[in-house]
């Protein structure tokens, strides 16, 4: 008898954690499809544009169309979790991005392709803020919390990584629509699994705050449009005034609106502590420089030493996979170090690393690139996964939702600025490059104006210039990708020096959570 009571526990002990390692896969599988989105997108991006005959600055809103959805609804998306159940949201999510998968992948048009995105960017908007917080309320001791935490970030670079990778593969053997089925196989597989296991959890008496959810998502569109298109059409251009001022008018409004509601969807009170606001910040900068980084090393080896997207990718490999092994490293050991020292080296190292990129041109031996991708993955690691942990534990367990979604908004904003800031800042120099190179190269003067149109329409692929033109154009390339590496550089330097004196070193020591309704797990 005294046997049987004892491995009824026992049973019942391994049954729990069994179900909580299945949560944490499904959860990671889950956070990887909305990462593994945007690198295979900015990786089918050429063969996109010589199929469809794209133009430079609408290429720039195909990756742009599904941060600029995701980033303006993570928010509210994640009080949709709390009110109706995370697991639930957590699923819908995945059903709308395969929705979004398969319509790209039948797209014949750009329009479309966007839509596709658009659609897939609201599912990924319901998956990132609502799988943080499902595991948030399965892993409820801090440390343990903040290993798998680091774990789920980790997953995030596992889905950049295959990105590339995969595309490559099937650029290689199918035309770019095989690309965006990949996303609807992954999702199958990821209910499969958190259908079963996952347990639900939401907010018992929380209330919808509509006026801070259609504030927050106004707020957000409009400034993450308004760094689409700044770039393109310049930011004092109208439409681009109209934008920031429909941001500002809607951040104070916002503000305004938090402060008073008795439930708010985000508390603005918890950025009157200097180490949270500090981490969003990081969060922000550090995803502009790792997708930035990944656009921009697209554009370079596809323009200007002309390889394909699986020679691209294989190269892209130091990058994403040492990320993936430092953020898993950094997780295990944050607490000994806590979370200023890796935070703060991370963004120095990845400084350099990039400074050390800018130097790269059209003859540099890839023998020469790939120890500065390495740096710059490892440089990642230390900063993506703890960034995220230091954010959601400054708050109490209960307040999971409410710091996943503002860590996730600072991140897809960061994202956004990543793939359009610097994506639209290297459309730029290109076009603005481009007449000085064709004149230094020699360039006949009747093929320039052909040539600057070619490049303008996205029509070099199917027409490429030789010779001079050639030249001319590999330079401006060069030109264009220095010029969006050297602005990651300079916030690096600058959001390390704000990990340093403002990041506390253990934030859930000075966290100053005040009381809300508990989360409540159900049956599932």
């Amino acid at each position: 008898m005294a046997d049987i009571r004892t491995a009824q526990p026992r049973a019942v002990a391994q049954a729990m954690q069994r179900r909580e390692l299945l949560t944490l896969v499904a959860m990671c599988l889950g956070v990887m499809m909305t990462f593994l989105l945007i690198t295979a997108t900015i990786s089918a991006l050429s063969a996109v544009q010589a199929d469809l005959h794209v133009s430079p600055s609408a290429l720039i809103w195909i990756p742009s169309a599904y941060t600029l959805v995701v980033a303006s609804l993570v928010l509210s998306a994640g009080t949709l979790g709390n009110l109706y159940g995370r697991k639930r949201m957590f699923c819908v999510g995945v059903v709308v991005m395969i929705a979004g998968g398969l319509l790209a992948a039948t797209a014949d048009t750009t329009a479309t392709v966007i839509t596709a995105q658009l659609v897939s960017g609201l599912g990924g908007a319901l998956i990132l803020p609502n799988s943080l917080a499902i595991l948030g309320a399965t892993f409820t001791d801090p440390h343990r919390r903040t290993e798998v935490i680091t774990v789920w970030a980790a997953s995030s670079g596992i889905g950049l990584a295959i990105g590339p990778l995969l595309a490559g593969v099937l650029l290689d053997h199918s035309s770019w629509h095989a690309v965006f089925v990949s996303n609807p196989v992954l999702g199958v597989i990821t209910l499969l699994v958190a259908v079963p296991f996952a347990t639900e959890s939401l907010a018992r008496g929380e209330r919808l705050d509509v006026a801070g959810a259609l504030l927050g998502t106004v707020t957000i569109a409009g400034l993450v449009y308004a760094l689409i298109q700044g770039g393109q059409d310049g930011y004092t251009a109208s439409a681009v005034l109209a934008a920031w001022l429909v941001t500002v008018v809607g951040a104070v409004a916002f503000v305004v609106v938090e402060l008073r509601v008795a439930a708010p969807m985000l508390d603005v009170r918890l950025f009157a502590s200097r180490s949270f606001s500090a981490v969003m910040v990081i969060a922000t900068v550090s995803l502009l420089g790792f997708t930035g980084v990944a656009v921009l090393t697209v554009m370079f080896y596809n323009n200007v030493q002309h390889l394909n997207a699986l020679d691209t990718s294989w190269r892209m490999l130091p990058l994403f996979g040492v990320y993936v092994v430092a953020a898993f490293l950094t997780g295990r050991v944050i607490r000994r170090t806590g979370f200023k020292a890796p935070l703060t080296v991370g963004l120095l190292l990845g400084a350099l690393a990039v400074l050390g990129l800018t130097t790269v041109g059209a003859d540099t031996p890839y023998s020469r690139v790939w120890p500065l991708f390495a740096l710059f993955g490892a440089a990642s690691g230390l900063v993506i996964a703890p960034s995220t942990a230091a954010a959601l534990v400054s708050v109490a367990p209960e307040r999971a939702g409410m710091a996943s979604g503002a860590v996730n908004t600072a991140r897809q904003v960061g994202s956004v600025m990543g793939t359009a800031l610097l994506g639209s800042l290297f459309t730029a120099r290109v076009s603005a490059d481009l007449p000085h190179q064709l004149a230094a190269h020699g360039a006949p003067v009747a093929a320039r104006a052909p040539i600057e149109a070619a490049v303008t329409s996205g029509s070099t692929g199917t027409r490429p210039p030789t010779g001079a033109g050639r030249a001319a154009i590999e330079d401006a390339f060069t030109s264009g990708v220095h010029t969006g590496l050297t602005v990651v550089v300079a916030v690096f330097f600058a959001a390390a020096v704000l990990a340093l004196t403002a990041v506390h070193n253990r934030p859930h020591q000075n966290g100053t959570p005040m009381p809300t309704p508990s989360a409540t797990p159900t049956a599932s």
